[in-house]
Parts: structure tokens; sequence; C-alpha cells
């Protein structure tokens, strides 16, 4: 397979914010930001595999300012590091005070994707390349930050086969 530039993912959705998508506080709420970044991130590592993917993980969502009703809100992905199936994305959020032309990043975050073929099984991906110096970043971090999925993602699982299908207060209690 062909190796592909980080830029090749890119994939950018903008909408605007209107009263259905905030909360009781005049903000976007997480949740409908959270949904639109991992539309646009699926986008993104489906552009660089050309497979169908899902979503195997979401490292971190950082919200770090309000989107306001009324606002706009850019998401933007691209994939950053590849290894065998799976792709790293990075996604930011971009709020925009349409009257003022204020912008501020509101939400950055990781993602990670796996390839499937059309049995549902992992398949391999191509390499991805970074161009700039933030890409760069971005690329020559990732393997850190796919050490700290592979054990935040074990001690996911020890959690679940402690707490197995039961309400945990139920089989600690005796009920």
């Amino acid at each position: 397979m062909e190796k592909k530039p980080c830029s090749n993912s890119l994939a950018v959705k903008t909408s605007h914010v209107l009263p259905p998508d905030t909360n009781t506080h005049g903000t976007l709420f997480g949740g409908k930001l959270m949904a639109d970044i991992d539309d646009v991130a699926a986008i993104a590592a489906v552009r660089h595999s050309r497979q169908p993917v899902v979503t195997a993980s979401t490292d971190s969502v950082d919200f770090l300012a309000p989107v306001k009703e009324g606002d706009s809100i850019c998401v933007e992905a691209f994939v950053t590091w590849t290894r065998n199936t799976s792709m790293e994305v990075f996604v930011k959020a971009v709020t925009e005070e349409l009257l003022t032309g204020e912008r501020k990043v509101c939400t950055t975050a990781f993602l990670t994707f796996v390839a499937v073929d059309e049995n549902g099984k992992p398949t391999p991906v191509p390499e991805v390349y970074p161009e700039t110096e933030l890409e760069k970043l971005l690329h020559e971090n990732a393997p850190l930050r796919a050490e700290e999925r592979k054990k935040r993602r074990s001690n996911s699982k020890g959690l679940a086969d402690r707490f197995g299908t039961n309400y945990p207060w139920h089989s600690e209690r005796n009920l």
C-alpha cells in the first residue's frame, strides 16, 4: 500500500448552533459536539483507508471554551498516525461568534478507528506521513498516546470483568 499524507484525510464540517442544539445554559450540548466529532473523524479515517471503519476509542475530548447559541462550530479532523489496521485521528473544533468574527478553539480530541472488511474483520491500512510541523508533532507523539490507550483499555477490561453484568451494589450487598 502506498503511504498517504495526513492532509489527504482532512474532513471539515461547519454548523450553525441553533436552540435545539443547546442546554439550559444556552451552550451547545457536549454530547452533540461529541457526535459531530465522531462523525467527522470517521470520515477522515475512511478517506485515509478507503475502507469501512469502526470507532475503537475516544482518548480524550477536552472542552476548552463554550459554544453559544448563534455561534458556528467548525469541526476538523485528519489521520495523524497509523498502525497495521488502526488509525489515530486528531480533531479540533473552532467556535466563531458570527457577528464579531471572534474565533476560539473550543475542543480538541483524539480518536482511534479500525478499518474493517466486508466481514467486519480488521483490515490493513496505508501508512500516513506528516508534512507540516504540527502534523509532525502529532505523528511523533502518537506512539506514546497509543501506549496510554493500551493501558487504559486494559484497565477498562479489568473493571468490566470485575463489575460484570449485574449492578455492583446488588452483588456486594447480596440483594
